[in-house]
């Protein structure tokens, strides 16, 4: 008994560790986001605040089928920025009915130690609901364009 208890407490920590060998995208609130062209993405799903506020920060990469997705309360002009992202990223904004209302495309990260000095992107609808990130030329490769609709 006390080694079957002693390997399940094993286990659970191994778990609790990372060492499961889990994917952290896949296992993190995440939404499949198909694009026009029947492409599909992965996107981690941010919905509070923190998580928004972080995003793609401190980051060396995406993958080319990964994507963030920050799903916003209520619709609204929201700009984005580069602070502490260490990629170039695809920004693209989508109203309720997920349609492209703007694309900032191959946005550079912010180099500055600042978050003062660094530009914001985006926000010129009030109706963006939703925003996806990509990595660089994304956007391009898949054909995106104002007025496309995403399913998700």
């Amino acid at each position: 008994m006390r080694i079957a208890l002693s390997s399940i407490l094993v286990v659970c920590v191994l778990e609790l560790s990372g060492c499961s060998g889990r994917d952290p995208v896949r296992d993190f609130d995440s939404s499949v986001v198909t694009l026009p062209g029947g492409q599909k993405i992965t996107a981690e799903a941010m919905r509070n605040d923190a998580d928004m506020m972080r995003g793609m920060m401190f980051r060396d990469s995406i993958e080319p089928d990964r994507g963030m997705l920050f799903i916003h309360q209520r619709p609204g002009a929201y700009t984005y920025w580069m602070y502490q992202v260490k990629i170039p990223l695809d920004i693209i904004w989508l109203d309720t009915n997920r349609r492209i209302l703007e694309i900032s495309a191959n946005t550079p990260p912010c180099k500055s130690t600042s978050a003062r000095e660094c530009p914001h992107y985006g926000g010129s609808s009030p109706e963006a609901r939703y925003v996806l990130e990509l990595g660089v030329g994304m956007a391009a490769k898949y054909g995106l364009g104002v007025g496309q609709q995403l399913d998700f």
